[in-house]
């Protein structure tokens, strides 16, 4: 059995083209180092699996908030099908033991991995699309991606904690929340920031990511929760 019939194993489909799955994982650069007829990257599938993803999650979303304005349910689904749902889905799946990368881009496992690895999880669906229809590929997103949609709602992911976290500050405490980077690690390539929100100069909570966009609304989000105005 091969790795890629292993992990056709994993997520419960037999495919009939194993090499669409194959070509799921391969990465461009790969090809600058493997020659041949049949060995082809998966941006195409990607293109594809993008595609699927986005409309099977917004029919779910539209059959099951019936009353929900458009706006909104827009955000649920960008905060479903976001990057950070991606590179989840990739863990748990264990993406990066499958990749076909070149020697060079194998060494890098910073942000640029990470782009990798939520790329090939759309192409993974792309793949079971074409070989399996779109009943399997919606069935393999409702296992990975729909199970979150009652956290996103509760715990309101949806939002733009910052707005939120600054209209909850002006509305009780009337002051505007200020950020302040508390540290920036790691090469060019791999920055990772940790950022806190202050209200009147008093820490409120601290957030991390790998932008200072990212850390900003992760220290707002937990900001929300510890001041109870979720």
């Amino acid at each position: 059995m091969t790795d890629f019939e292993k992990f056709a194993e994993k997520i419960n489909i037999k495919f009939n083209n194993i090499n669409l799955l194959q070509r799921a994982f391969t990465h461009r650069s790969y090809l600058n180092e493997n020659k041949g007829p049949d060995l082809k990257h998966n941006e195409r599938l990607e293109f594809l699996g993008d595609a699927v993803l986005e409309l099977v999650t917004t029919h779910h979303l539209f059959t099951k908030f019936p009353d929900e304005a458009e706006g909104v349910l827009t955000a649920y689904r960008s905060a479903i099908v976001n990057t950070t749902s991606l590179l989840r889905v990739a863990e748990e799946l264990e993406v990066n033991n499958y990749l076909l990368l070149s020697k060079g881009e194998a060494k890098d496992e910073g942000r640029a991995r990470n782009f990798i690895v939520a790329n090939v999880i759309e192409a993974i669906i792309g793949a079971v699309y074409l070989d399996q229809g779109y009943d399997s590929a919606a069935k393999f997103i409702d296992t990975y991606f729909l199970k979150i949609t009652d956290d996103v709602v509760k715990q309101s992911l949806w939002q733009d904690s910052k707005s939120s976290f600054q209209e909850k500050a002006q509305e009780f405490e009337k002051t505007t929340p200020t950020y302040k980077t508390v540290s920036e690690t790691g090469p060019d390539h791999d920055k990772k920031f940790k950022i806190e929100v202050l209200l009147k100069g008093k820490t409120v909570a601290v957030g991390e990511g790998v932008s200072k966009q990212e850390a900003e609304q992760e220290a707002a989000r937990k900001g929300l929760g510890a001041k109870q105005w979720i």
